[in-house]
């Protein structure tokens, strides 16, 4: 048998793209795919138009599977060539025109060079774009050491500074003067600086105290005039350093302002306008200076909601602490020193406790969700207990309500040392806040509660067991802050929310009660010579919600009649086994603080009863919320409310926005209260609203929309909608 040649049957077969080619189809003839040509091509002569249609080339534009082969092959060679002459002129250039061609060995060698480099200039790309992606899928699981240093610098001038300042800036600062171009002198500051440690730092400790006051003496001795032949002494103090100093005398000048146009307040604001240069460095992303300086800006908005906004601003120094992963502790493996690590956790707890007070009071969102913090509470190494004065100390003494003699304790001296820290227990405090902010306010509305007043009195049975675990030696200053601050939490959390949206009876008259004696306490500090509490506009945006709220549950009339009867027909709520009671009502006390709180002159404000009231109405003068029935209760309440929104608007301007809101929705409550007072002593009813003290009556602005529509949450700053 011959043996059959390798052409006629080869070993390799490659079949064509398509069942058939242009002619075999047109012909409607079997084709049996030979390449380069079918077998019905060649005996026809037409191998050269043996083509067939593919993805690649359109009808009428087809090559064959060989052709296109060769056509890979010749752009492929004409590259090369291309590589090769552009080197040998090149190389022609660098020699003087000189060129001497190499063996084709050595040709062979320097293309696959080429090669090798593409390939791993392509594979190094990948990995790159391998390491982006897994950077960016990363960004929800921030590492604890995470960075954002830039690594060039800006080139369109565009600083995260100024992106800051643009955002949560409102009015532009004044430009400083240059009277203010020294500090103070040393007795000044020193005041400054003090008031700032026992009224501010004692809540944020986020820095050393003993770093304050040593970089405050090393400005001062910068700040020294030299003699002409001696050099000027050198500064080791950074822009960071700067911003610190001058935003600590910002904020402990502007916390003992009482007006707009007094001196306090007028020299925060040039503090504030002396540390914004250096705004650039000591905000700079990627170093724990940066959460210190937003930290301390968040406070200065606070007292100056004309030029910064809180809201805004807490929420920048919360992505810088996800930034750099201080919302996390350090892994167990990673040994870190006790101290730095109590301090990276009170920088964070003191982001986490603003965070949560700025979200509630606007009623906003948290910038994060305590699910994804893991952070333990700090010890509190090292961190000085400072107490105020004995002025202040008697002066918060008499804001508390008498004692009884067998509750009696004695008064607290400066040498006392309280029994744990006070920004621990207002650590403690936000994140029960936080707990039930989430579960109420911030959950899926779809999904009620079951069980929505079980739930209402388990949170306030935790917080007032927090309330009760406080130490007895604790500062009158602080105990008066905890407890407007449980009185506040009490009627957020029972009022209506998004998921318990009905109140009990019961919780309704907690309500009133609370809003009363919350509503007593504001007033005989805004009535005060002194800022005893840390106190801020924000605290005239609580009075706003808690009036509010007052509001709201007198206009409901099936619980109001009843309340205003006296509220013995509204029974205490039966608690289910293993359900913690609902709180009980708060002690009515006869007699007011604020009769014994001295006033801005110093005197008492019972002395000046018969000279003016102290700049107050008659009606508020002769009334008490915690004297009369419950209708001469509640219209004191509201009427104090007014005239302490409008106080505070001698301070604040977006507080006159808020007296003129609430005035215009209680206006229709107190009316109906006027008539039921009427029909009871028998005489006409009221038919103008109470008079304003002549200092404070000031063009209002256009009452804020949203404050009239609803009750049930506290209101954003007048006229920024965010």
């Amino acid at each position: 048998m011959p043996r059959s040649s390798f052409s006629d049957n080869p070993l390799l077969r490659v079949s064509r793209p398509v069942s058939a080619c242009s002619r075999c189809r047109a012909a409607k003839v079997k084709c049996d795919g030979k390449l380069p040509a079918c077998t019905a091509c060649e005996k026809a002569g037409r191998e050269s138009e043996c083509s067939a249609a593919n993805d690649q080339f359109a009808r009428g534009k087809e090559r064959s599977y060989v052709a296109a082969l060769e056509l890979r092959v010749e752009k492929l060679e004409r590259r090369l060539n291309y590589a090769q002459s552009r080197k040998a002129s090149v190389a022609f250039h660098t020699d003087g025109g000189t060129n001497f061609p190499g063996p084709p060995g050595a040709e062979r060698k320097d293309s696959l060079a080429v090669i090798r480099a593409a390939i791993h200039r392509k594979a190094a790309r990948k990995r790159e774009n391998s390491d982006v992606n897994s950077l960016v899928s990363d960004f929800g699981f921030l590492s604890v050491n995470a960075t954002t240093r830039d690594f060039e610098p800006s080139v369109n001038n565009m600083t995260f500074a100024r992106l800051v300042l643009a955002a949560a800036g409102n009015d532009p600062l004044p430009e400083p003067t240059k009277a203010s171009a020294k500090l103070p002198s040393r007795q000044a500051s020193h005041g400054i600086v003090q008031y700032y440690i026992a009224h501010v730092h004692s809540l944020f400790p986020f820095f050393p105290e003993t770093s304050l006051f040593a970089l405050l003496e090393e400005l001062h001795i910068q700040q020294q005039p030299t003699q002409p032949n001696m050099p000027q002494p050198r500064s080791n103090l950074r822009s960071s350093d700067y911003w610190m100093l001058y935003m600590v005398l910002a904020i402990g000048s502007s916390a003992q302002s009482r007006s707009r146009q007094d001196s306090f307040f007028n020299s925060g604001v040039e503090y504030a306008s002396r540390a914004m240069p250096y705004a650039d460095r000591a905000l700079a992303p990627g170093h724990v200076t940066q959460i210190q300086s937003l930290l301390l800006l968040t406070l200065y908005s606070m007292l100056d909601p004309a030029h910064f906004d809180s809201w805004h601003l807490i929420g920048f120094t919360c992505r810088a602490i996800v930034d750099l992963g201080f919302h996390q502790d350090p892994p167990q493996s990673q040994s870190m020193d006790a101290a730095a690590l109590d301090a990276r956790r009170r920088t964070f707890y003191c982001a986490y406790a603003l965070d949560r007070a700025i979200s509630m009071v606007h009623a906003r969102a948290f910038s994060f969700t305590d699910d994804a913090i893991n952070v333990a509470f700090p010890t509190m190494i090292g961190v000085v207990q400072t107490l105020p004065q004995q002025s202040t100390l008697q002066n918060m003494q008499a804001l508390q309500p008498p004692r009884s003699p067998a509750s009696a304790q004695p008064p607290i001296s400066p040498s006392t040392v309280p029994a744990a820290n006070p920004a621990l227990l207002l650590f403690q405090l936000r994140r029960a806040q936080s707990h039930w902010y989430q579960t109420l306010y911030q959950s899926d509305p779809s999904d009620p509660l079951p069980d929505p007043a079980a739930y209402v009195w388990r949170m306030c049975a935790d917080m007032r067991e927090w309330y009760d675990a406080l130490p007895a030696t604790l500062p009158g200053r602080i105990r008066e802050m905890f407890d407007l601050e449980l009185q506040y939490s009490y009627v957020y959390c029972i009022a209506p929310s998004a998921r318990a949206p009905l109140v009990t009876a019961y919780g309704r008259m907690l309500i009133f009660e609370h809003v009363i004696a919350y509503v007593d306490r504001m007033m005989a500090l805004a009535r005060g010579g002194l800022n005893p509490v840390w106190h801020t506009y924000h605290d005239s945006l609580r009075l706003f919600f808690m009036g509010s709220q007052f509001v709201a549950v007198l206009r409901d009339t099936a619980t109001a009649d009843a309340i205003l009867a006296g509220g013995g027909s509204i029974p205490v709520p039966l608690a289910m086994p293993g359900e913690a009671p609902p709180p009980p009502m708060p002690v009515r006390r006869a007699g007011s603080p604020s009769t014994n709180l001295p006033n801005n002159n110093g005197s008492s404000a019972a002395s000046t009863a018969n000279n003016g009231n102290n700049g107050l109405p008659p009606s508020l003068a002769s009334a008490h919320p915690n004297n009369g029935t419950n209708v001469d209760r509640s219209v004191a309440c509201l009427e104090r409310v007014s005239w302490t929104l409008s106080a505070y608007g001698a301070r604040w301007q977006d507080a006159e926005q808020l007296a003129t809101g609430f005035k215009t929705i209680s206006r229709p409550v107190l009316e109906s209260l006027w008539a039921r007072q009427a029909t009871q002593n028998k005489q006409p009813p009221k038919s103008a609203a109470p008079p304003v003290p002549t200092l404070l009556r000031q063009p209002a602005g256009p009452v804020p929309v949203h404050y009239l529509n609803s009750m049930q949450h506290p209101p954003p700053p007048p006229g920024r909608t965010r």
